[in-house]
């Protein structure tokens, strides 16, 4: 599964390992705003890495968890969802809109094939990026530190570092340049 290749998702071994984490995501969307250190130790369990200075306001929906890896100062506001089959890297000081999808779980267009099996591909994530609330983030793809995603894009293939991209599917707008920081 990890490796990009097909995989019986009925397979006990991850339909328990779903189960933990999506009990874990309901247990840190019933939190109070107030208890920090509850929803701190959630997201230790729940996180693969990187949890210790990561901000995920609930609700907040994932497949396993595990597969999460955040770097420093990570922020995941209201409604996001991470279907983390594959591994899903991000970097510092990345900001996630409301209501962000990441997908790394994907289909065999074969019919029959995709009855019995799925398959994922990881998602990459630089750091200072932000993407916009609704935006949908889909399997395989690399967005590079620095850039924008526009709120309801839907990323389809890779984005370079510095740019402004939105739109569905998602396109490179302009270059962000240090000098016009609005």
């Amino acid at each position: 599964m990890l490796n990009g290749e097909l995989y019986n998702p009925l397979d006990p071994d991850l339909v328990l390992a779903r189960n933990r984490a999506r009990n874990l995501c309901q247990d840190l969307n019933l939190t109070r705003e107030a208890d920090e250190e509850g929803r701190r130790n959630i997201l230790n369990q729940l996180i693969g890495k990187g949890s210790d200075t990561v901000w995920i306001q609930p609700p907040f929906f994932c497949d396993y968890g595990t597969n999460i890896e955040l770097g420093e100062s990570v922020f995941f506001n209201f409604n996001c969802v991470v279907l983390d089959v594959a591994r899903v890297q991000v970097g510092n000081n990345t900001l996630f809109g409301p209501a962000v999808q990441i997908y790394t779980a994907t289909h065999p267009f074969d019919a029959k094939l995709r009855r019995e099996q799925e398959f994922a591909k990881p998602i990459e994530i630089g750091s200072d990026v932000w993407i916009g609330g609704g935006a949908i983030i889909c399997p395989g793809v690399k967005i590079g530190s620095r850039s924008v995603i526009g709120a309801g894009s839907v990323v389809t293939k890779d984005i370079p570092e510095d740019v402004f991209a939105a739109g569905n599917p998602c396109k490179i707008i302009r270059t962000i340049a240090e000098e016009s920081s609005l």
